[in-house]
Formats: C-alpha cells, sequence, structure tokens
C-alpha cells in the first residue's frame, strides 16, 4: 500500500524540526525570566470537562473519541481549558497566582474543504488568580518580549476588549438569541453582518449606532479616548478604565510600541471577559497567536479565579519568520570522524564531544569519504581517527596536520568542511 498521512496532518522533517524547535526554546527562555513554571497537561480531557470550560464556541473543534470505559474523551483543541482545569484540580492548594507555561500540540477539527491544518503546536503562559490591568500588562509585555526574542521584526499586537460590546448588547436590552447573532459576526469580524443586525426594529439607536462603531475604532490611546467617547452615550464609558490603564502600562515596559488598539478583535472561544488581543504579521493571513483575560473558566470548576494567557502558534510563527527573511538559527554538525579503526573512532567522537563539539561517526570510511559525508552534513571538519589523533582531511581528501591537543573549542556552527 501507499504510506500516506492523514487529512492536515503533515510529517516535520529535520530541519524544519530543528528550527521549531529553536523557536519554541526562544519563547521558553522568555517565559522562564518571568518565572513561569512548565506545565504538561494530557492530550486527551474529558470532553464535558472542555465544554463545560470552553463554552459553545468548543463545539465543532475537538476530535471525539471513547476509551474502554465508554467515556466520552476528547483531543484538546487548546491549552486554556486543559490549564484551568490542572489550576483547579492538581494545583488546588497552592497559593495565587500561578504562573504557568507549557509547549503543547493541540487538536481542532475542520470541514474537508476547508483544507486547514489539524495539528499545531502552541507555546503560551497563563497567569492564573490576578485581576486587573497590572497582570493583563504582564502578559502582554511577555509576549511582545517573546516574539522580540524569535527575532521576528514586523508583527503587531492587536489589542481590545470584549467587556465594551458585552456592556453595549446589555444595554441594548434584546433577547439572548440576537446577542449571540452580534457576537457571532463580532468574532467573524463580519462588519456588514453587525451593521444588518444593528438596523433591528426596537433598538435603542444610540446603542445601535455604538455597537456598529465600536468595532471599527482603531489606533493608540486616542482610539480608547474615542471609544470611550460613543460608549458613554450608552452609560459603558467605565468599561474601559482598564483598558487604559492596560495602555499606560505598557507604555512603561516599552510593549506600546509593538500595540495597536483595535475594537475590532475578537477571539473564536467565548471565555473570555475583558482584554483580548492577537498577533498579526504582514502577508500571513491569520494570527500568529493571540489570548486575553477569561475570568469565568475556574469557576466551572469549582475555584473561580481570574486569568489571563496566551497562545502562540509555533509553525505560523515560523511561516512569518521565513516570510520576512529571518533565518532560525539551530544547532548543526561539527565535525565527521573517520576511519578504519572504529574503536578509535568512537573514542575521538566522545572526546570531541566531551569538548562541546557535535561529531557524526563514519566508522570504515576513508579520507575522501569522510569529507563527503561532512560537506553533505554541513560539517566545519572532516578527520580520521589515527592512532591518538584525530587528523584533518583537506579539500583534495587529504590527510593534513592533526586537531590537535588539547582539542580547539567548537567552531561556529554550520561552516564549510575543510
Amino acid at each position: 500500500m501507499q504510506p500516506v498521512t492523514p487529512r492536515g496532518f503533515r510529517d516535520v522533517l529535520p530541519q524544519e524540526a530543528a528550527e521549531r524547535g529553536a523557536l519554541a526554546r526562544s519563547l521558553a527562555d522568555v517565559f522562564e525570566s518571568w518565572d513561569y513554571g512548565l506545565v504538561e497537561t494530557p492530550v486527551v480531557e474529558v470532553h464535558s470537562v472542555l465544554e463545560a470550560g470552553a463554552g459553545p464556541g468548543f463545539k465543532g473543534t475537538a476530535f471525539r473519541l471513547f476509551d474502554s470505559d465508554g467515556r466520552l474523551l476528547a483531543l484538546r483543541p487548546e491549552m486554556t481549558v486543559p490549564i484551568a482545569r490542572l489550576a483547579a484540580a492538581r494545583l488546588r492548594d497552592e497559593p495565587l497566582p500561578l504562573r504557568l507555561r507549557y509547549t503543547a500540540d493541540v487538536f481542532r477539527e475542520h470541514a474537508s474543504l476547508r483544507g486547514q491544518s489539524r495539528q499545531f503546536t502552541q507555546a503560551g503562559v497563563e497567569l492564573v488568580g490576578a485581576a486587573g490591568p497590572a497582570a493583563d500588562a504582564e502578559v502582554i509585555t511577555i509576549l511582545a518580549e517573546a516574539i522580540d526574542a524569535t527575532g521576528l521584526p514586523r508583527y503587531t499586537i492587536a489589542l481590545g476588549t470584549v467587556a465594551v460590546l458585552r456592556a453595549l448588547l446589555d444595554a441594548s436590552g434584546a433577547d439572548e438569541s440576537w446577542r449571540a447573532a452580534v457576537l457571532t459576526a463580532a468574532h467573524d469580524r463580519n462588519l456588514v453582518e453587525i451593521e444588518r443586525l444593528a438596523e433591528r426594529a426596537g433598538i435603542d439607536p444610540e446603542v445601535a449606532a455604538a455597537i456598529r462603531t465600536v468595532p471599527r475604532i482603531q489606533g493608540g490611546r486616542e482610539a480608547i479616548d474615542e471609544c470611550r467617547a460613543v460608549a458613554a452615550t450608552c452609560g459603558c464609558a467605565g468599561v474601559l478604565d482598564d483598558l487604559a490603564e492596560v495602555w499606560t502600562l505598557l507604555e512603561s515596559t516599552g510593549a506600546a510600541a509593538r500595540v495597536t488598539v483595535d475594537f475590532g478583535t475578537m477571539r473564536a472561544f467565548d471565555y473570555y471577559t475583558g482584554v483580548v488581543f492577537e498577533v498579526l504579521a504582514p502577508g500571513l493571513g491569520l494570527p500568529v497567536g493571540g489570548g486575553g483575560r477569561y475570568d469565568a473558566v475556574l469557576s466551572a470548576f469549582g475555584r473561580p479565579a481570574p486569568a489571563a494567557g496566551f497562545a502562540l502558534g509555533i509553525e505560523r510563527l515560523h511561516i512569518a519568520c521565513a516570510e520576512q527573511g529571518v533565518r532560525t538559527a539551530v544547532g548543526g554538525c561539527d565535525a565527521v570522524v573517520g576511519g578504519g579503526d572504529a574503536v578509535r573512532v568512537f573514542a575521538g567522537a566522545q572526546r570531541m564531544r566531551a569538548a562541546g563539539w557535535r561529531v557524526r561517526v563514519a566508522p570504515g570510511a576513508d579520507g575522501p569519504a569522510v569529507l563527503s559525508e561532512a560537506r553533505a552534513a554541513g560539517a566545519h571538519e572532516a578527520l580520521i581517527a589515527e592512532g591518538d589523533d584525530l587528523v584533518r582531511i583537506d579539500r583534495s581528501g587529504e590527510r593534513a596536520e592533526p586537531l590537535g591537543d588539547p582539542l580547539p573549542a567548537p567552531p561556529a556552527r554550520g561552516g564549510e568542511a575543510r
């Protein structure tokens, strides 16, 4: 039979895997520098747990399966709910706030015709048990520092809040089905549908005008003031106080230089209660990542606590770096050691690894063969183990001078074989 991978899944080959691994390490180093502790959760969760935490937005996104006990499970479609479950159960007696980080695969089901990936790797943080602008600013600043650490030069963090739209919907006095339709249109950034829904008879004209206007407001601090003026006509201006303070704090950390206020920003899952944000890179067409405040999720698991966090898609971040000409530095082979005496080959390679070199062995290979393999591997040195010496092979495949004793420091990665 012809071996194939399932639709929406793919194999990752060594070079890409190495580059993605390097990106993930860059992100993790920043998360760790803010004292966020690494956690891991199972790849499957009880279906009802995910549904309780994620709300209606969870439906249709999860791979479902039954275990041998007949219990309905699901592959995790994101990491916020699993970590909320972890915080509410396993870390229930730990003092708040909890600062947690992760790098994990998530899985989402898509219809066949959409052609989207169904497996992703996400890296992110969750700040559990801290409320208010300072906590929001901490999470957003970490996000900006983490992306900067990858070397991605051009990106924007679009910052909004669901609090304004929810307040306007409450002020509308409309039924739940109409409010849900407006939220769905806002999630889809469907401004035409929002306009249509705002024309519904019986909606207060000022509220309808605000619902049409707010998703179009963008900018810096002035956008918050503009939105405040619009919301004030409906008695909702106060919900912007926290966002204004978040902006002030982001200015103090320097992250504001990467942030644009965009009140059209919404997130796919319905559990967000305050600030929301997305990372946008030119030409990518999809967010690199995003997050926000989700103060009600842990209540579903019996441990009410405020929380905020974000996730970055490693695959999308990798693509964004490539499209902007950022070459992700990865470790490569430093040397290939060959020779007719396999014992000496292994001993010489082991000695080099102890000195920090990355070494491939080629027992039985002569000078030209070792040189050919070193060139194919992008190694800096081609060596033959002879006696107690490691002898360099020159560009013609002939023996040259010994590498030396003590061994030199490893070369810069990716140099051409001598």
